[in-house]
């Protein structure tokens, strides 16, 4: 196992994303990040796409203003005394646009022993940043700050590419160290602990390691008294739609066990209707009631532990 510390690592990663191309491929990205850190193989499983950020301002020449739109915007305000006719006045007629940073998330994972949390995971972005919509309508002064920052109707832009496509480290998790630290934060488990037991103790946790099939999406924030506040929901990591569970309602016995054994060979592992069931919603929750009804009629398709994993949730629910 890499000797490379998480803190040593991250600095590393932020560098490589510089000197890598933005269409490079999750080959070269795995390839590298195990050149960074060796004794650690790294794997791309997920990427999730279709999001933005607020970019810059760029004249009608295309020239750019500034790199901070919202900034620009509120300095702006400010300068004209709040009045955002008078801010209109001012610039309509510049040909001002916005730019935004259309916006891709790479989840690369590499295990660090044989525990469902014990693996680093790593977010790159890759940002293009596009042309978006005009400032500024010449026909009627804006009613909110939002109208000029990130109007409602600003989908509508061309998105006409200003740039190419950079990588940019987003986060470097020790995922056993984040978690860790989130059981501090309340006496009982939370759903993601719970998550993570079930695995454990079910017959997926048996059969394949937890971060070849999810990852874990984690937020950190300040709370009003500065204190961190730790959040983490597990993602399938399935690129695409997640399989649907194809079965009637009121299904039971060898019919309901074999609408699950087909849902988890769709997936890959056993036991996954169940995971699924508390994440993508692609399996329904009255599956549990309807295989613990199967198994006190005497139908016994699941393992006692997978079954012991699915009492626990009866008795106690949690979701995402």
């Amino acid at each position: 196992m890499t000797t490379v510390t998480a803190e040593q690592l991250a600095p590393r990663i932020a560098e490589l994303c510089v000197r890598l191309p933005g269409h490079a491929g999750s080959a070269l990205l795995a390839r590298e990040l195990a050149a960074l850190a060796p004794g650690l193989a790294f794997r791309e499983v997920l990427a999730r796409g279709g999001w933005y950020r607020l970019g810059g301002v760029i004249d009608g020449e295309g020239r750019r203003l500034v790199d901070d739109l919202e900034a620009w915007a509120e300095r702006e305000l400010a300068d004209h005394g709040d009045d955002l006719a008078a801010l209109w006045e001012s610039h309509v007629g510049r040909g001002l646009h916005a730019t935004r940073l259309n916006g891709r998330t790479r989840y690369l994972v590499a295990a660090t022993g044989g525990g469902a949390a014990d693996f680093l995971q790593v977010e790159i972005e890759e940002l293009q940043e596009v042309l978006a919509h005009p400032l500024l309508d010449e026909n009627a002064a804006p009613t909110a700050l939002e109208d000029i920052v990130d109007p409602r109707h600003g989908a509508t832009a061309c998105g006409r590419p200003l740039g190419p496509p950079v990588l940019a480290l987003r986060r470097l998790t020790p995922m056993r160290n984040f978690l860790e630290r989130m059981r501090v934060q309340t006496p009982a488990p939370q759903p993601v602990h719970r998550f993570i037991d079930a695995w454990e103790n079910s017959s997926a946790g048996a059969t394949t390691q937890f971060s070849n099939h999810w990852v874990i999406a984690v937020r950190e924030h300040l709370d009003r008294y500065k204190q961190s506040i730790l959040n983490a929901t597990p993602v399938a990591a399935v690129n695409g739609t997640a399989p649907k569970f194809a079965a009637s309602f009121g299904l039971q016995g060898l019919a309901l066990h074999d609408a699950l054994a087909r849902y988890d060979k769709a997936v890959g592992y056993p036991m996954a209707w169940f995971f699924h069931m508390l994440t993508t919603r692609s399996a329904p929750h009255a599956l549990a009631t309807a295989v613990i009804d199967d198994l006190q009629a005497g139908f016994r398709y699941l393992p006692d532990r997978d079954a012991a994993v699915v009492k626990d949730w009866l008795y106690q629910p949690y979701g995402f």
